[in-house]
């Protein structure tokens, strides 16, 4: 299978391009880390330094790029924002980097996948967009518009038979996660993850969700009066003082 991963240089996105090389397929990793791109190229794989921000080079590479079967949009970044300042620069920079670069990517990857076999896209986004938490107006608003980007796009694709597929992980212990300083329930390692997201791939699911100890509480948190949702964050918000 023809593979390509952005945001492969750390955390998920390496991990699944490492274990779909190592399970031969051919794989292409996208990302800006030129260090990490090396590592990745002595390993065997196909590392591409892109910067998926600067839409002119990276269309300008889709353009140039063969065919591919599965592209896992991975690129992205995390901040919190910190009242009583609200930078809306820095909500500018996630929307920036979460969700304008991954409609570059769906640009760039659609008119591979019309060509390739068995087409299936896959975006990552987060179970933070489940429910509104604290300190997340920037970051969960960013997955918040990728989930229902990919929920579309799931149906204007039908037609053409590409499958669409959302990943909705927790907490995964990346170098992201590593600079929280708040508690991480049921946190997995990236073999973990990337375990999962594969076997859900693999079975084309719709929606790829973990841990389930986790997802399905937060599914459950969804679905009461956001009223009583409201109150109960901001007790939680309360107590952390």
């Amino acid at each position: 299978m023809r593979i390509l991963i952005t945001g492969a240089t750390s955390g998920i996105g390496r991990q699944l391009a490492l274990d779909y090389h190592r399970d031969n397929h051919q794989v292409w990793a996208l990302g800006r880390n030129q260090k990490a791109l090396d590592e990745l190229s002595a390993e065997g794989l196909q590392a591409v330094r892109i910067d998926l921000e600067d839409r002119d080079m990276a269309r300008d590479w889709f353009t140039a790029m063969t065919p591919i079967d599965l592209a896992i949009l991975n690129a992205g970044s995390c901040e919190y924002v910190d009242l009583p300042e609200f930078d809306s620069e820095l909500v500018s920079r996630v929307m920036r980097t979460n969700v304008e670069s991954m409609a570059v990517s769906i640009e760039g990857v659609l008119p591979l996948l019309r060509q390739g076999e068995r087409p299936h896209l896959v975006a990552v986004g987060s179970s933070a967009a489940y429910v509104p938490l604290s300190r997340a107006e920037a970051y969960g608003a960013s997955k918040a518009a990728i989930e229902y980007m990919i929920r579309t796009l799931r149906i204007d694709l039908y037609r053409e038979k590409i499958d669409v597929s959302l990943v909705c992980p927790g907490f995964v212990k990346t170098p992201l996660t590593d600079r929280n300083e708040f508690p991480m329930p049921f946190r997995l390692s990236v073999e973990e993850a990337s375990d999962r997201i594969r076997r859900g791939i693999e079975k084309r699911r719709l929606e790829i969700h973990f841990p389930k100890r986790l997802t399905f509480i937060l599914k459950a948190l969804s679905l009461i009066p956001e009223a009583l949702w409201i109150r109960i964050s901001q007790r939680m918000v309360n107590n952390e003082r």
